[in-house]
């Protein structure tokens, strides 16, 4: 099995997750992860210009930011449906050869791909006024025991 994407812009692949979103009798808001489609991607861990240079939290945690971008834009599901940045998932990033490339090593989600959210998303624009592609940030969820 290949998941070469046939274009070396992007090399990588990754799994979108949207939501339905329901409310309960009591108002609390429930989200049911649905898997739309897998997008041919490239992305690559942030270097240090995406650091913080002061850091007062005394809390330990894992801070994971990718940068990179996407062919399509990551707000309109496979139907043309609209979602907000904070409702979409993407995880099981994989390679060429489809070997997952980040991967929870410990939790609920041990061995199971890393689970992240769209920080930012921007177009590129040519020279002829045509969206080439998305310019992406995305933020390792905090919560990696997320029912997808």
């Amino acid at each position: 099995m290949s998941c070469d994407t046939g274009d070396f812009r992007y090399p990588m692949q990754a799994r979108i997750y949207y939501p339905i979103i329901d409310k309960s009798a009591y108002g609390n808001i429930d989200k049911q992860w649905n898997f739309d489609r897998v997008l041919p991607c490239s992305l690559t861990t942030a270097g240090s210009a995406f650091k913080q240079e002061i850091d007062a939290d005394v809390l330990i945690r894992q801070d994971s930011l990718l940068v990179g971008r996407f062919r399509n834009d990551l707000r309109i599901s496979s139907i043309g449906e609209l979602f907000d940045m904070t409702n979409i998932i993407i995880t099981d990033i994989v390679d060429n050869n489809c070997q997952l490339l980040y991967t929870e090593t410990s939790g609920p989600r041990e061995g199971m791909g890393t689970l992240f959210e769209v920080a930012t998303q921007q177009p590129f624009i040519d020279p002829f006024g045509k969206t080439e592609f998305y310019k992406v940030v995305l933020r390792r969820l905090e919560n990696q025991g997320e029912d997808i």
